[in-house]
């Protein structure tokens, strides 16, 4: 059993004792310091909370118990059911609510559940703002509401449609180059609600023929949910069978999009963002941000446009707010997270469906030949467990001794610049390990800077 607490939300197996996993017992303490953290905010008004989860097995449960506490808070909670993340940041916005709450572990495996918690823009809560959550969840200072003011309920689940609509509305979205492009699009929402909403945006967008794998919303994985290619098999037989221009895989809770080609092949993860911003590039000059471990692609196209490249520390909320500082006109993560400030500053496989199928209609190319349009980069992605007596932040200062005639940055880890490749180490948030990601031209090179680094690692440890 595991139990994760982070500043971002509060993420669990479900199962097992209180402390253990994220048992009914965790559920309610955090959900009411949430609630409490909200009060501290706007302390005059009544509160609104927006609560949604995607299809999980465990969704009614958590569902029924979050609901409650907030309600038992003084909280009206406006309960818009199986939706997605972005859809949850939009509706916050939209309803004018002091918060919200969607209920999804993400990428993880069906066991595992989680609070993913927003604040009054719809955006993840700050790390300042997530520290005083947990803070009042360790201290438990919070009361609950007397019975004449306690929270209502209320239901409303028409805010996929009105996130579609305004996808819709986007400018650089053009359902009519969409439509006649008369495409054949196959969708994987590994059972979740990308099964609700990919399928009706599509319609929507003038899709001519949309072959669904995978999405009826039951919470049963078909395989493991996170989009990366050693569990997109499926889909890309899948695309080859049905003869589909390109397919589209979303996580469980569609805040990230894998792409597939024509010929059943992946796009590239790291590549959902460059060809998207390469896109939006085209039409809006501007700044672009990812984080330190995603490709230098996008610094290459937004550079070639005319824009400069920020990179942030990992974390949506990072990137968020280093897009906000610097204007950027769309950013992201490497692990096909897409933001657009057009809508709203979160991760949306929605907006990022609509504008790469504008710009793969615009284009003229087929999904293959767009790819082969953009620079070559390969990320090899390692990882080194440590154990409780390993002192990580003396060896990170050893290799930045050993490399130090490098580029070196070191706002969250240590990346090391090289020609045209780079390293980056940082210590998992979440896991007692070091993420150690290498790029290069070439996968092979950027296997050999990784197995280099991971072979500094233990020469350090053995000379201890």
């Amino acid at each position: 059993m595991a139990l994760i607490k982070s500043i971002s939300g509060i993420r669990g197996t479900i199962g097992g004792k209180a402390g253990e996993g994220l048992s009914p017992v965790d559920i309610v303490r955090f959900t009411s310091a949430y609630t409490a953290f909200l009060k501290l905010s706007h302390p005059k008004e009544k509160l609104r909370v927006i609560l949604g989860r995607d299809a999980r097995i465990s969704g009614v449960m958590v569902n029924n118990l979050v609901a409650g506490a907030l309600m038992g808070m003084g909280a009206d909670v406006l309960d818009i059911g199986l939706t997605t993340t972005p859809t949850a940041e939009i509706a916050v916005v939209e309803s004018g609510a002091h918060g919200g709450i969607i209920l999804t572990a993400s990428h993880n495996p069906k066991q595992w559940n989680a609070l993913k918690l927003l604040n009054s823009k719809g955006e993840f809560l700050s790390a300042t703002d997530g520290e005083q959550v947990l803070s009042l969840a360790d201290s438990a200072s919070y009361k609950f509401a007397e019975v004449m003011d306690l929270g209502k309920y209320e239901t409303d689940n028409t805010f996929i449609r009105k996130h579609i609509e305004k996808v819709l509305a986007l400018p650089l979205v053009d359902v009519d180059a969409i439509k006649a492009a008369r495409f054949r699009v196959a969708v994987d929402a590994v059972n979740s609600t990308g099964g609700i909403a990919i399928p009706e945006l599509l319609k929507a967008l003038g899709v001519s023929k949309i072959f669904a794998l995978y999405c009826d919303p039951t919470g049963d994985f078909p395989h493991n949910p996170e989009p990366l290619p050693e569990h997109l098999r499926d889909i890309c037989e899948y695309v080859v069978t049905n003869k589909a221009d390109v397919g589209f895989v979303v996580d469980p809770d569609v805040d990230r999009l894998a792409i597939i080609n024509e010929v059943g092949e992946t796009f590239g993860e790291e590549y959902t963002l460059v060809a998207i911003a390469d896109y939006v590039l085209q039409h809006n000059k501007g700044n672009t941000v990812s984080n330190l471990s995603s490709t230098q692609a996008l610094k290459v196209i937004t550079e070639k446009a005319g824009g400069k490249y920020y990179a942030s520390a990992v974390g949506e909320v990072n990137v968020v707010e280093l897009m906000k500082a610097n204007h950027a006109v769309i950013g992201g993560e490497g692990n096909g997270g897409v933001i657009y400030p057009e809508i709203h500053y979160g991760r949306d496989a929605l907006v990022g469906i609509a504008l790469f199928l504008t710009h793969l209609a615009k284009s003229g190319k087929k999904c293959s030949a767009l790819r082969d349009s953009y620079p070559n980069y390969f990320i090899s992605k390692n990882k080194i467990e440590f154990s409780p007596d390993m002192d990580v932040d003396a060896i990170l200062k050893k290799i930045v001794e050993k490399y130090k005639k490098q580029q070196i940055t070191d706002i969250d880890g240590i990346k090391i610049h090289f020609d045209n490749e780079w390293v980056h180490m940082r210590r998992s948030n979440t896991e007692p390990i070091v993420r150690i990601y290498a790029e290069s031209d070439m996968l092979a090179k950027a296997d050999n800077l990784a197995k280099k680094i991971l072979n500094d690692f233990k020469d350090i440890l053995n000379n201890r």
